[in-house]
């Protein structure tokens, strides 16, 4: 199965699709730019050990010349460009705290408040 643009992808769809690879054993492969430190393609690369990872950037591309990136890097500003032909990960523009500062204030030792089945944890 494949997931172009994933990051665009919902999460409730990405986690629909993948039991329909549980009978046939197929694989899932996930293209796109990153959008953001959100979602669950950036959770599956930043966390997920079960992941093949390829990175290429379009610098690294032979047919994409130094000059068309630098007109592009002009019209999309450094965020969009940064995210789009880099690959990376990049704070959203909009966000008031980071990544960074959100989990940190994130305790894991605290038991959620309802149980996976919807009942209340007690």
């Amino acid at each position: 199965m494949l997931l172009d643009e994933a990051a665009q992808v919902s999460e409730e769809l990405y986690y629909s699709v993948r039991p329909m690879l549980a009978v046939s054993r197929g694989r899932l492969i996930l293209l796109l730019t990153p959008f953001g430190k959100r979602g669950f393609f950036f959770k599956e690369w930043s966390e997920s050990k079960a992941w093949k990872k390829i990175k290429i950037t379009a610098r690294e591309c032979p047919r994409i010349a130094p000059e068309f990136l630098a007109e592009e890097r002009l019209a999309f500003g450094d965020w969009w460009f940064r995210q789009e032909y880099l690959c990376e990960f990049s704070e959203n523009v909009d966000a008031y705290f980071s990544y960074e500062e959100i989990e940190a204030a994130v305790s894991r030792d605290i038991k959620p408040l309802f149980a996976p089945d919807g009942s209340l944890n007690v």
